[in-house]
């Protein structure tokens, strides 16, 4: 083991200028740094030629200290290979210069962290690894691992000394000028690369937009019914929240409205949870009532590969004339949720104050990660891997639906004219809480959602949300059957 084993020696109690016998000195060290576990089971001593020679003191006097511990059955020795610690018997050390640890005075954490723990907690949440009808959740399996390994083994092929140094604030300079190419191709969307920023998903550039724009008290306009995670983020923010309903076109323009919002949060491409697409006059109309308000937009074009592959529509930012258009997108649903990457689009005036809080909170983006997304753009694999998702997508909302149906008729209503992303909403027809039948199924490893999670105020709809895409036929059969034999007893 490559330990420093001057410090862990020193910080236990090795002192050369104590009047013990030498070997007894370093002897006590490594048994209390055994007993407190500061050397592992199983970890390796040095060589006793190259410990003396750190610690300047002859190899006689360490082979003498490693027998003791030999005899003691704290280390074994294994001939040709070395000494390893052995697990210690003794389970308590009381040492008289270990410092007695006791509850002090602590600072109070800040009023805005007491805003996130009230706001922010039901994130908190165990990982789980089943993913059975998690909303949003796209078919991870088919995605390419074996293109993105050779990817990623090339990027580290031909690295160099200078790629292992910080990157550029902003992102990966070659990733954003393939994504001004990308976003042109699949959404009519002209920009420079130096108005994107990367980032690790949606999350990530909500916090970055909303803390360089947001004062207390601060107002934004939201969908009612909205993704709770913004939501919960404006909150913790502690700015003024006022809803607006939802309608078959779209987030509603809400006219009368006397205050002037100074953020406007919208998924114009698939509304969430409802799904509905904002039609193009709609989107028209809320430039035009932003531009009255002065308010900025932040277009979160939520699902837009899947809205958009057949009817696509103009995004908010491509109509935007005025510069009042952030745009958010991600790669996490059209790869997979651990690859953790995002990308902003922001005016020309907010640039300098986005980068350097950019640089001040996310330098822990992975340079290999944005590299092999580069490649795995600038290729056509994720054009390849987008056809083949949306296939396998389509196919499997289409069997659930089929299957749903066979168990569910007369107990559930499903949503299925407007949908085209990852998820379906299941109204219930019993009204049977679905804050209590998504507990229920979480129970037996079913994750959905909700819906009346995703309402702000009294008025809220019942229903589960429900993701189709990540299970395979066989258990999407599988779950709902499971599903079935769970809500029968409710």
């Amino acid at each position: 083991m490559n330990y420093n084993f001057r410090s862990i020696l020193k910080f236990h109690g090795f002192d050369l200028n104590k009047n013990d016998l030498l070997y007894y000195n370093l002897y006590k060290s490594l048994k209390t740094a055994i007993l407190k576990r500061s050397l592992p089971p199983e970890s390796k001593l040095p060589p006793t030629r190259i410990l003396a020679k750190d610690l300047g003191i002859s190899r006689s006097t360490v082979i003498k200290a490693y027998e003791i511990l030999t005899l003691e059955n704290f280390v074994d020795s294994i001939k040709g290979s070395g000494y390893y610690v052995r697990s210690p018997k003794e389970k308590k050390l009381n040492l008289s210069f270990e410092l007695q640890r006791k509850e002090g005075e602590h600072p109070e954490i800040s009023n805005r962290a007491i805003s996130f723990l009230r706001n922010g907690t039901s994130n908190i949440q165990k990982t789980s690894k089943n993913i059975a009808f998690k909303p949003g959740m796209p078919p991870v399996e088919i995605f390419p691992i074996h293109v993105w390994s050779k990817l990623i083994g090339d990027y580290w092929k031909g690295v160099k000394p200078s790629d292992l140094l910080y990157s550029h604030p902003k992102g990966d300079l070659a990733l954003r000028k393939n994504l001004t190419n990308y976003l042109k191709v699949h959404r009519n969307i002209d920009c420079s690369y130096e108005q994107i920023l990367i980032t690790s998903g949606t999350v990530h550039s909500l916090y970055l937009a909303t803390n360089i724009l947001i004062n207390p008290r601060d107002e934004i306009l939201i969908e009612n019914p909205t993704f709770p995670k913004a939501s919960q983020l404006f909150k913790s923010l502690d700015a003024k929240l006022i809803t607006t309903g939802v309608d078959k076109e779209g987030i509603k323009i809400p006219k009368d409205l006397k205050e002037k919002p100074k953020l406007i949060y919208t998924s114009p491409s698939n509304q969430y949870p409802t799904g509905v697409k904002m039609a193009i006059s709609r989107r028209v109309e809320l430039l035009k009532w932003a531009s009255k308000k002065g308010s900025i937009i932040i277009e979160d074009d939520y699902d837009q590969e899947f809205s958009n592959w057949k009817d696509p529509i103009a995004s908010l930012y491509s109509l935007d004339k005025q510069q009042r258009v952030i745009y958010l997108g991600n790669f996490n649903k059209v790869t997979h949720p651990s690859m953790r990457l995002g990308y902003m689009i922001v005016p020309p005036y907010l640039i300098k104050a986005l980068s350097i809080l950019h640089t001040h909170s996310s330098r822990f983006l992975s340079v290999a990660t944005q590299k092999g997304m580069n490649s795995f753009i600038e290729k056509d694999f994720l054009s390849l891997h987008l056809r083949n998702l949306i296939q396998a997508k389509d196919e499997r909302k289409e069997i659930f639906i089929e299957e749903f149906y066979k168990r569910f008729k007369g107990n559930f209503e499903l949503q299925t004219h407007d949908p085209v992303g990852l998820h379906l909403i299941a109204k219930s027809l019993n009204k049977i809480p679905d804050t209590l039948l998504e507990k229920v199924l979480a129970k037996s490893n079913i994750k959905t959602g909700a819906l009346s999670s995703h309402y702000s105020g009294e008025e809220k709809t019942n229903g589960l949300i429900l993701g189709h895409a990540a299970c395979n036929p066989r258990q999407i059969k599988k779950y709902l059957d499971r599903m079935q034999i769970i809500l029968k007893d409710i």
